[in-house]
């Protein structure tokens, strides 16, 4: 596995590899790697010639009160991880003094409806990073497709609403959440969890899941799914940050659930806010 730190070199290496034939495929990621990462290298390699894969703690999408010092950056840890693979040909990770120089000034925002429901209410300045740093990396490594998990949602769908407004020619793919046995959605940001904490998070999926029984006991109306989810959350003594129900096309506000839906949660653990959805298709 190759690992590049340079932006031209990153450049040059890429398009060696579209100049030889090789389709590529892109998983961008901040680090503190586990499966969740994983199956979206595994979805690469099983589409793609070459796999590239970013870490980079991506400063521009926290906020000041956010964790952008406290992320977990286990680099060392995370090439292990990466070479253990054997399907990973090259890692990407650039000094945040080169993508974001002195004197940087331009960021990429979509600003309409997707941005300003979920987690963008109380994230505002969030997908403006998201979508700055990811047209950078699509501009460096021009990849066929990139890698998104579901677990992210809403950024993917944003991503993707990106790509196509500015005409890149990358496909994404949106890949399953991957879950611990008890159900809780793997995350970087789990390692801050305490051993109560721990045993407390997997009540997010299983609020989630009770759409489903509700779902096909008849149930349609969005309010009253989310005050259930709400209501079982809070069993957990757990903070809300949002529970709602939108379409999985356009994230519009669902108040009666019809067609796909994304039912959409992001809960305070503790300090650590922690995201999980599920998508109902009714017919």
């Amino acid at each position: 596995m190759k690992i590049i730190s340079n932006i031209d070199e990153m450049r040059l290496y890429a398009a060696r590899l579209v100049k030889r034939g090789h389709s590529i495929g892109f998983v961008p990621t901040m680090g503190a790697l586990h499966a969740g990462h994983i199956s979206l290298v595994d979805a690469a390699a099983a589409a793609d010639a070459k796999v590239i894969v970013s870490v980079f703690v991506n400063q521009v999408q926290f906020a000041p009160n956010e964790d952008f010092n406290a992320y977990p950056r286990p680099i060392k840890k995370d090439i292990k991880l990466l070479r253990s693979t054997k399907k990973v040909d090259c890692l990407f990770t650039p000094e945040a003094a080169e993508m974001y120089p002195e004197g940087y000034a331009s960021h990429v925002a979509l600003e309409n409806s997707m941005t300003a429901c979920l987690c963008g209410v109380t994230r505002p300045a969030h997908f403006k990073g998201v979508t700055t740093v990811i047209a950078k990396f699509l501009n460096i490594v021009n990849p066929d497709r990139i890698y998104l998990g579901q677990k992210d949602a809403q950024q993917a769908m944003i991503i993707i609403k990106m790509m196509r407004d500015l005409n890149y020619r990358t496909q994404a793919v949106i890949c399953p959440i991957v879950r611990e046995k008890d159900g809780l959605a793997l995350s970087s940001r789990n390692a801050y969890l305490t051993p109560e904490q721990r045993n407390s998070a997997p009540v997010i999926f299983k609020s989630l899941q009770m759409v489903e029984s509700m779902v096909e006991l008849g149930e349609r109306n969005a309010e009253t799914i989310k005050k259930e989810i709400r209501r079982k959350i809070k069993e957990e003594n757990l903070e809300i940050d949002y529970v709602e129900a939108v379409s999985a096309a356009d994230l519009k506000p669902a108040e009666q659930l019809s067609g796909k839906v994304l039912i959409a949660a992001a809960v305070f653990v503790g300090k650590t806010r922690l995201i999980d959805n599920i998508i109902i298709d009714i017919p």
